[in-house]
């Protein structure tokens, strides 16, 4: 594997583990909690560095139904980022309390929270639309050549427990509140063990990941289909 690659699956990896912490806000401190907002949007800039090519084959080939979904996302990903920063700032105590910025607090924590759960969302989605690749990484690596169809079926019972576990989880946290503003303020279980916490938003993850990785092999289909 290319050296590139690598640190691109390293600081993809990094921006994962950093999400799961920061979505469980006070259950690791507010200090924490910005610094790591900072290292997240460093990280996810760096990330749109080393993918920068990205950038110069927008407006080259045909757009396919997969094609016009990945940008779709890619760019509401990008505006949940910068939502995030930018309300981040306003509301910092810590990092940048420095600033000379006073008022709009209210809005910028409205924005936070929407930017916060869409984008776990919109990065979960992206997550699934390059699962297939991340596996093909992982068959390479432990020399998996040959197909079987036991290790399918045990994949796919497993990826379905995970759904149901992430719809559990997401009925539990209410999420849809904080998604469609029917609440401004976020409730967090301070009895709930912190592992517990990432399990269950692991679950979330791993549910909108799975419906985006089907979602892909449909729309593939699809485009296959209406270029013949």
């Amino acid at each position: 594997m290319k050296p590139k690659m690598i640190l691109k699956i390293l600081v993809d990896l990094a921006m994962t583990v950093l999400l799961f912490l920061l979505m469980a806000y006070l259950l690791v401190g507010e200090t924490a909690h910005e610094w790591m907002g900072l290292a997240v949007f460093i990280l996810f800039l760096f990330h749109h560095v080393l993918n920068r090519k990205w950038y110069g084959g927008l407006f080259r080939g045909n757009y396919t139904p997969l094609r016009v979904l990945q940008t779709l996302l890619n760019v509401l990903l990008l505006a949940a980022m910068i939502g995030l920063m930018v309300s981040g700032v306003i509301l910092s105590r810590v990092v940048f309390d420095f600033l000379p910025i006073s008022g709009g607090t209210g809005f910028a924590r409205t924005i936070h929270m929407l930017a916060s759960y869409w984008g776990f969302i919109f990065m979960s989605l992206h997550l699934g639309l390059h699962w297939g690749m991340i596996m093909g990484m992982i068959r390479k690596a432990f020399c998996i050549q040959n197909p079987s169809r036991i290790r399918t079926w045990i994949l796919r019972i497993l990826a379905a427990g995970l759904c149901v576990y992430g719809v559990f989880a997401f009925v539990k946290h209410d999420i849809a509140s904080y998604l469609f503003l029917r609440t401004h303020f976020v409730f967090f279980d301070m009895e709930q063990p912190l592992l517990s916490f990432f399990a269950e938003y692991l679950g979330m993850m791993g549910l909108w990941a799975i419906l985006s990785y089907y979602a892909g092999k449909l729309l593939r289909r699809v485009g296959a289909r209406s270029s013949r």
